[in-house]
């Protein structure tokens, strides 16, 4: 068993004895004091008070969370947001901007470089104890190479190379995904971290959604897995997308679709958020076009949960703030049309964590990458050879 399986039964945050982790794992304590010891090092695992029941307090050991800091960073198609967060996800300085992607990479990546700094700075954290940064973009990403491919409202983005780019100023991981997966891990991350079977649904300008399956987001071959939004659906068979082909979910499903239609019914809509205003305000002809929405949404969902069978469905983007008017679209359709075995704990929900699922899930996957095994074994073994380096120098 290596260092990093003893950490991995230290992560919940329950401090436990050596003698606890001896029980645990079926290692000789000795071996046990070993891989803890070789924590201990990298600061990943502290000694914490015990409780005394006669005699000598027990040693008690626990995760450190404050050992390190991420940056996470969600950027959007008008806006950004950065945070640094520690490794259980606990975010220690925030900062929002408006901020037009379509200005290209170096605009907004020179944003979040000094961003970062200034937010290090202000909860006083040497760049020295970042130990990587995760970013979210509006656009199909090749998991890989972190790299966006083809997208089409970031001019200038295509497999343009984000983590080098950043890399220049942070000698650390730069993890990159599209904005969806990112949402499905905050989400995930900030409420729902027992539940190891989700989709998030973004729905906004585009419709997708962030699979999680097993408790690992499904991110498919290339990358694209979840691009709901170009799912052929039949009530739109006379209508093209912007992808050019016909039928697409999205092009009468998302946002500026619903616009048009209520525009077309003889409302007045000025911009995209009057759709979810006019919703609350209760005004039939948009309510009507939401549910409507719902309804087609559910139609590829209810396809979605026959294969990939979660337990929650949550339903985020702007147009998840019409509330209930949207959410029984999607539940009338689902429940009909998925095996009952599939929909008999399911649960349909708008997002709890709301614009901040994106910033919360860039912080997570970067903490995902610190904290795998792979990573730990890593640092332990390069801090290894440097106390051997230590010692022979001595």
């Amino acid at each position: 068993m290596r260092p990093s399986d003893v950490f991995d039964l230290l992560r919940d945050g329950q401090p436990r004895t050596r003698a606890q982790l001896a029980d645990l794992t079926g290692l000789a304590r000795s071996t046990v004091a070993a891989r803890l010891d070789a924590l201990m090092r990298l600061g990943l695992v502290v000694p914490v008070g015990g409780v005394s029941t006669g005699g000598r307090p027990p040693s008690l050991l626990a995760f450190n969370p404050g050992a390190l800091v991420v940056a996470g960073v969600d950027l959007g198609a008008t806006h950004a947001t950065a945070a640094i967060a520690d490794l259980d996800g606990r975010i220690l300085a925030e900062r929002w901007e408006q901020l037009d992607i379509a200005t290209g990479p170096e605009r907004v990546l020179t944003w979040v470089e000094q961003t970062v700094r200034a937010l290090l700075e202000e909860c006083r954290r040497p760049v020295a104890e970042l130990a990587a940064i995760g970013i979210g973009v509006p656009g199909p990403v090749e998991h890989s190479t972190g790299r966006a491919i083809n997208p089409p409202i970031m001019p200038g983005w295509d497999r343009y190379d984000v983590p080098g780019r950043v890399q220049r100023t942070f000698a650390v991981p730069v993890l990159v995904d599209n904005d969806v997966n990112i949402m499905a891990l905050g989400e995930q991350y900030a409420h729902l971290r027992d539940v190891h079977d989700l989709v998030f649904i973004k729905v906004g300008t585009g419709i997708g959604a962030g699979i999680i399956s097993g408790g690992a987001l499904q991110r498919g071959a290339q990358g694209t897995a979840g691009d709901l939004g170009h799912v052929y659906v039949a009530r739109g068979a006379d209508v093209t997308c912007r992808c050019g082909n016909q039928g697409c979910l999205e092009a009468i499903a998302a946002v500026p679709a619903l616009a048009r239609a209520i525009r077309e019914a003889g409302v007045e809509v000025a911009a995209d958020p009057d759709v979810v205003r006019l919703v609350r305000a209760g005004d039939p002809q948009a309510v009507q076009a939401v549910r409507q929405a719902g309804r087609d949404l559910g139609e590829v969902l209810a396809a979605l949960v026959n294969l990939v069978n979660p337990s929650v469905i949550v339903i985020g983007g702007a147009l998840a703030a019409a509330g209930e008017s949207l959410l029984a679209g999607i539940r009338e359709v689902v429940y009909l049309r998925s095996l009952p075995l599939a929909t008999e704990h399911l649960h349909i929900t708008t997002s709890r964590a709301g614009e901040g699922a994106g910033v919360i899930g860039a912080a997570a996957l970067a903490i995902g990458h610190v904290l795998s095994p792979e990573a730990i074994e890593r640092a332990v073994e390069e801090a290894a050879m440097v106390g051997e380096g230590q010692k022979t120098a001595g």
